[in-house]
């Protein structure tokens, strides 16, 4: 596999809390160089980095992200809020406690209620894999799948780990027909990159990759 192939299903991304406008600006460059998939970014740079790109290149952004405690209702407000400012793609975070204490009904509608609020964009679910228990894994690639998202996620990157091989089989296993799988958090090589891939994910977010590439003689290899 070469890293184009690798490229183009990446999510180039940069969350954090110190991100500028320069250091977005950068991340839009390398990913309309690279193509990858979209770059992903906070909320806050959509507009401005719609307006960037026009275009060129698909804007990410996450919603009650890291922690995914925020209420529903705010959650859904994020979701409509980025779309009117030009993101094509959400990520979102469950709210683990709810996932925990069983209110399974709840954690369901409210992917359903921001899966509506996307009008058509893509919504990826991240789950935070490595607060979870495995049963709890299984479950929430039911309830994914039950309220119509498009993708499962790993991770935020913003935890105590991020994807592992296990958990990409695991939930390509359990998902139901047409649901993708994301792995993020920790993805630092492209032997890494197409193990995942191997094993069933259909998109990756990191950063490290294209790093990788601008580091090599003009992209050429790694």
């Amino acid at each position: 596999m070469n890293t184009s192939d690798v490229l183009k299903i990446v999510d180039h991304t940069l969350l954090a809390q110190t991100a500028t406008w320069a250091q977005i600006r950068e991340i839009l460059d390398d990913a309309m160089k690279y193509h990858t998939a979209s770059a992903c970014i906070p909320a806050a740079y959509v507009k401005q980095a719609a307006e960037y790109v026009q275009g060129r290149l698909p804007i990410c952004t996450v919603i009650g992200f890291p922690n995914g405690y925020s209420t529903t209702e705010t959650k859904v407000f994020e979701a409509k809020n980025a779309i009117e400012n030009g993101a094509n793609e959400i990520d979102m975070v469950i709210n683990v406690g709810f996932l925990k204490d069983g209110r399974y009904e709840e954690v369901e509608e409210e992917i359903r209620k921001i899966h509506e609020a996307c009008d058509g964009k893509i919504l990826k679910v991240i789950i935070e894999t490595c607060l979870l228990t495995e049963d709890e894994k299984i479950k929430m690639c039911e309830l994914v799948t039950k309220a119509g998202a498009e993708f499962i996620k790993t991770s935020t990157g913003f935890s105590t780990a991020g994807a592992t091989f296990a958990d990409v089989k695991l939930m390509k296993e359990h998902v139901g027909e047409g649901v993708k799988v994301k792995a993020a958090g920790g993805i630092s090589s492209f032997d890494d990159a197409e193990e995942f891939m191997r094993l069933g994910a259909d998109r990756l977010g990191t950063s490290r990759l294209v790093k990788i590439m601008k580091q090599t003689d003009n992209g050429a290899g790694y």
